[in-house]
């Protein structure tokens, strides 16, 4: 069905908002605070539909109880966290560039996890993306690489991607029989709990005018919408075509960031992003079989 279509580009549309988001209230707000108050948004928003049904399926909860605290620390608290660092030193547009290379991450992470040996394009694909990634975090220099310190936000976000990529093949490995919304919802309260002693050794900040709006949208959109309309998509249009609208992340950060934040898209993003997108596109190529 044609609306269909919509449900993934909208997905996609907000997580790349969020990523501006973010970048801008890193101004306004420590990321420990921030990370923090968006899963306690999200957690009070879902608890007055969840409790009753979180006592139907304790039996599951459980029984998959650590399993959810592993997704949880991988998937919302180090790749969200981190997320939050970087914003304070690099571009909402070279984050978006940098969550394209999920794909690829995720390949290496399931010969570690799942032992699945990658083929021929695959590894090509990932040298030729890994290639193109350090092109961006270099700006055109790749020299200037030797100087860390001024790459540090962007090599966060690498890190952050890295250990979401864990989170990926986490689900894949296990495929939990759990409704979504119960996952969802067990892994926000992990976060909460995660988030403690951070923020007794870091503090949390308070509310006000200049990050109240932030802070709601990123409980509400990224956090609960976005998945839903997700899962909603590869319902309707399955796994396979749907992850292929995540391509459109760095397009869309790009776009926003350069009407909101006036950030400018320049010739080594065009380059740099054009040559991680070949590869992704090149690593998920099969190799045909002969009878």
């Amino acid at each position: 069905m044609w609306w269909a279509v919509c449900l993934p580009i909208i997905a996609v549309l907000i997580w790349s908002m969020n990523i501006a988001v973010t970048r801008y209230v890193s101004d306004y707000i420590s990321p420990v605070s921030i990370s923090f108050y968006r899963w306690f948004v999200a957690f009070i928003i879902l608890t007055p539909f969840m409790a009753k049904k979180m006592w139907q399926n304790r039996h599951l909860i459980r029984q998959h109880f650590w399993q959810f605290a592993i997704l949880s620390a991988f998937g919302m608290v180090l790749y969200q966290g981190l997320s939050y660092s970087a914003a304070h030193h690099t571009s909402a547009t070279n984050m978006g560039i940098i969550n394209a290379f999920i794909p690829i991450f995720t390949i290496f992470v399931s010969i570690l996890i799942l032992r699945e040996i990658p083929n021929r394009f695959a590894v090509i694909g990932s040298i030729l993306s890994f290639l193109g990634l350090l092109y961006v975090i270099s700006r055109g220099d790749v020299a200037s690489l030797t100087q860390l310190g001024g790459h540090s936000g962007d090599l966060l976000m690498v890190l952050a991607v890295f250990f979401y990529a864990f989170y990926g093949v986490f689900l894949k490995k296990w495929q939990l029989k759990v409704p979504l919304l119960i996952s969802l919802y067990i892994q926000i309260a992990f976060a909460l709990l995660y988030h403690l002693p951070f923020i007794a050794w870091f503090g949390l900040q308070s509310i006000d005018m200049n990050n109240v709006g932030s802070v709601l949208y990123a409980g509400i959109f990224p956090s609960l919408i976005a998945p839903f309309v997700w899962m909603m998509a590869v319902q309707y249009l399955g796994p396979n075509r749907t992850s292929i609208f995540m391509n459109l992340m760095p397009v869309f950060t790009a776009i926003i960031a350069f009407f909101w934040l006036n950030e400018a898209w320049t010739i080594y993003h065009s380059i740099g992003g054009l040559i991680i997108l070949l590869g992704i596109v090149l690593a998920q190529k099969k190799v045909k079989v002969l009878n």
